[in-house]
């Protein structure tokens, strides 16, 4: 499994803290599993985004489109 702090990353796990909940904690409330929510947070990049917007929601966020900069997209493959 790749380990990257990645926004959506470091969102879940400062929300979490800033609500003193643990991680179980957290994965009981939004109905996932413990191991899912360890996956989120370490930045696993092949996650189910239904169950990721499961855990969002208790944020009162969902994942969507996010506008990138293709400029920077191509010069980081050369």
């Amino acid at each position: 499994m790749e380990s990257l702090s990645t926004p959506l990353a470091k969102y879940l796990r400062e929300k979490r803290k800033a609500l003193n909940l643990t991680q179980p904690d957290l994965a009981l409330k939004a109905g996932v599993g413990l191991r899912f929510i360890r996956d989120l947070e370490q930045g696993k990049t092949t996650l189910r985004m239904d169950k990721v917007n499961q855990v969002l929601k208790l944020f009162g966020q969902e994942l969507g489109p996010t506008p990138v900069n293709r400029q920077n997209m191509i010069n980081e493959k050369s």
